[in-house]
């Protein structure tokens, strides 16, 4: 009985060691850097480089995470349970203010005005033909989000006070432009491709912010700052890998076609038609335009006071002469 016990406890004893093991090295698994995305064009690229085996070439582990709206994707963030996310300006400074220090590293679309398409889009057969026929109308957007910034930038660059129109908050942008086809806006600022998709049902685009000279629409890839500091390697990496999806996409945008289309959420009435756009290579957001969006976010009561550029940019991932004059 005692030779049982004995090997019983010999055999408990191995399990054990086996297990603190860990599997060679005795160290622990490395974790995966964990990215919040949305499926939509802004985030292409990277889905690119998942299919293409790009992270683990480079020697990664990259989980990218799918939300289906801004809000759940910020709540993961909050909760840590992702290190980043592609997100915006507004979205980093609320997110900051909110109690979650974070930092934009790159870009990852909105180098030049014509990256990123944002349109103001009319309904159909409406009678509005100019801006200044805006003044008392309708106009769908997401409050205090980057959609309304971009709605009162483009309103104010054609000389319309976004103060005389009436926005109507509309969260969702699947239901904005039901809205509007409906009839029940008079107008909405869209995201490509649902301006697109607006503009081929009837809409008419009115303003748009890839017609004019300054940047107001950026998506900014973000990381805690915890995740800053013990990853910063596989986050450097990340950005070379990114760089090189981008530049797969400009290249050979129909071989991506179908993924385009999936990972994209394209519409099917465009399915057939509609083209990915361009990407940037990973690049800093040029100072102006992070003051121009907070600017506006103080005015708006959003913020108390303004954050310094140091305070939501990192700078020591991308390279010196890496940022959008």
């Amino acid at each position: 009985m005692k030779k049982v016990v004995a090997i019983l406890l010999l055999l408990s004893l191995a399990l054990v060691a086996a297990g603190c093991g860990g599997g060679g090295g005795g160290g622990q698994e490395e974790e995966p850097l964990k990215l919040g995305l949305i499926p939509v064009e802004d985030n292409f690229p990277f889905f690119v480089a998942e299919q293409e085996g790009l992270f683990v070439k480079a020697g990664l582990k990259v989980e990218l995470v799918s939300f289906n709206s801004a809000r759940d994707r910020d709540l993961a963030l909050q909760s840590q349970s992702i290190d980043g996310e592609v997100a915006d300006i507004v979205a980093t400074a609320l997110l900051r203010k909110g109690g979650t220090p974070v930092k934009i590293v790159s870009l990852t679309m909105g180098a030049s005005p014509a990256e990123g398409r944002f349109a103001l889009v009319t309904r159909p057969g409406s009678a509005i033909s100019r801006p200044e026929q805006l003044k008392g109308a309708t106009i769908g957007v997401s409050e205090n989000t980057i959609i309304e910034y971009v709605a009162d930038r483009l309103l104010q660059g054609a000389g319309v006070d976004p103060g005389t129109v009436q926005k109507v908050a509309v969260p969702q942008i699947p239901e904005r432009l039901q809205l509007l086809l409906g009839g029940r806006l008079e107008a909405a600022l869209l995201p490509d491709p649902f301006a697109t998709l607006a503009e081929k049902k009837g809409g008419r685009v009115l303003l748009d912010d890839t017609r004019i000279k300054r940047n107001i629409s950026q998506v900014a890839l973000i990381f805690r700052e915890e995740a800053l500091q013990e990853k910063a390697g596989t986050i450097g990496k990340l950005l070379q890998v990114y760089g090189e999806a981008a530049a797969m996409v400009g290249g050979h945008s129909d071989q991506y076609r179908e993924l385009f289309i999936n990972k994209a959420r394209i519409p099917a009435d465009l399915k057939d038609t509609y083209l990915a756009p361009e990407y940037s290579p990973p690049r800093l957001p040029a100072k102006d335009d992070v003051a121009g969006v907070l600017e506006w976010m103080v005015a708006k009561k959003l913020l108390p006071a303004a954050y310094s550029y140091q305070e939501l940019v990192d700078t020591t991932f991308v390279p010196a002469g890496g940022e959008n004059k």
